[in-house]
């Protein structure tokens, strides 16, 4: 099993940058693909990035590839997703996922393990 916790949201002006971490407990956590998605009010959650096991594999939303850059540090047990160019359409909630299926299955149904959250507003 295992246990998510994000951290690093807040509210930042457009144009500006944000590191999202995710800290993850379990002896198991290097086994598997990690995503980030977010989800806005009134609008599916979706996701935003996604890494395998060894980070090196990553697949990018097109709304975001070239402007977020998701990494992980499987002997610290983290997940970081680098944001960048910040538009106010990023706001939302950012969640860390954990789940066994490649990084191609961008499906939510796919991750089994779930953070809390955490708030991202982009002002104008």
């Amino acid at each position: 099993q295992v246990q998510l916790v994000e951290s690093g949201g807040g509210l930042v002006q457009a144009g500006g940058s944000l590191r999202l971490s995710c800290a993850a407990s379990g002896r198991t956590f290097r086994s598997y693909t990690m995503g980030w998605f977010r989800q806005a009010p009134g609008k599916e959650r979706e996701i935003v990035a996604s890494i395998s096991w060894s980070g090196g594999s990553t697949y990018y939303a097109l709304s975001v590839k070239g402007r977020f850059t998701i990494s992980r540090d499987n002997a610290k047990n983290m997940v970081y997703l680098q944001m960048n160019s910040l538009k106010p359409d990023d706001t939302a909630v950012y969640y860390c996922a954990a789940g066994t299926a490649g990084v191609g299955w961008t499906s939510s149904s796919n991750y089994n393990y779930w953070g809390q959250g955490t708030q991202v507003t982009v002002s104008s």
